[in-house]
């Protein structure tokens, strides 16, 4: 009985050994970076995890989509990778990282230049659907613009309003929401030409694609009404380039619903993190409505409500 109870015992201890190892790397998870430049703050993310014994890292750039990183590594209690890779122009970015307090710190490299960095666990944002939603309201009336504000390259603002109609008139300033928003009901309307590019954010940090740029040149991750980098249409709609669209986006916590022309082409998914154009990453707060306007023009919008949960 003794010899069982033993073996019991070893057998227990390095269960639950393996147990702890498996759950002792203090990297693995997602995180969130608002990093000081010195052009202002920019967001990044990580995600981390371990598959088939070898880290799994995710980088989402400030500009771009989210990609995988070949080269990460843990050396110790630090982790480091490749940023960016060299160019004829610019030398390569490095992160180095460390664990410590909940938190990973470190510096980001680029030739002479060294940046701080930190960052913090991102919060699951796990919610459930309100029982009820609000009556929608509208974010613009057709007839000016006093619920927005030019935000980036402000000093080439081309947002007007003609005809009823939102318009960005030519490649400049973004335009956001000067309130904010957490769970909500978003809908509107856009008209997009042909070879145009912009983006609708979701508080300021998940890029809904708006483009037609032209077939079979993007992935379908980076298409229009995915979540930029992150989820694909589930269903493919027909093109309408030069002609009116709808979407309607409901966002609770992580939880995306997208409809586009009465079709659900993403339902119920879950958004890992920030995408490339984000203001920042604080992604448990609450943040505005924001539309690019710095890759083209002659993007088109109108009828846009919003609704939240019914208080």
């Amino acid at each position: 009985m003794r010899r069982f109870l033993l073996a019991v015992a070893v057998v227990t201890s390095v269960a639950l050994g393996a147990a702890a190892q498996n759950t002792s790397n203090p990297f693995l998870g997602r995180w969130d970076f608002d990093v000081q430049t010195s052009s202002g703050p920019k967001a990044n993310w990580l995600g981390i995890s371990e598959k088939g014994g070898k880290l799994d890292v995710w980088f989402q750039p400030t500009g771009g989509h989210v990609q995988q990183v070949p080269d990460a590594r843990i050396d110790g209690n630090k982790l480091s990778f490749t940023a960016a890779a060299a160019t004829a122009k610019r030398p390569a970015m490095t992160w180095e990282l460390t664990a410590a307090g909940g938190k990973l710190t470190g510096v980001q490299k680029q030739g002479s230049d060294s940046i701080s960095l930190t960052g913090v666990r991102a919060p699951e944002l796990k919610r459930s659907a309100p029982k009820a939603w609000g009556s929608p309201e509208s974010l613009f009336d057709g007839k000016d613009l006093n619920a927005w504000e030019p935000i980036g390259d402000t000093a080439n603002n081309h947002w007007v309003v003609k005809d009823g109609i939102l318009l960005n008139e030519a490649h400049g300033a973004n335009l956001r929401t000067k309130r904010t928003f957490e769970d909500f009901k978003v809908h509107f309307e856009v008209n997009c030409p042909d070879k145009a590019n912009s983006g609708f954010y979701l508080r300021g940090r998940y890029e809904m694609q708006l483009e037609y740029e032209p077939q079979n040149t993007e992935p379908p991750e980076r298409s229009m009404g995915a979540i930029y980098g992150r989820i694909a249409p589930e269903k493919n709609v027909p093109p309408t380039p030069n002609k009116w669209e709808s979407f309607d986006i409901t966002l609770v916590g992580r939880t995306v619903t997208i409809v586009r022309n009465g079709t659900t082409i993403i339902n119920a998914k879950q958004i890992e993190g920030i995408t490339g154009g984000a203001l920042d990453a604080d992604e448990g707060k609450p943040g505005p409505f924001y539309i690019q306007g710095d890759h083209t023009g002659g993007m088109k919008f109108r009828n846009i409500t919003v609704s939240e949960p019914k208080k």
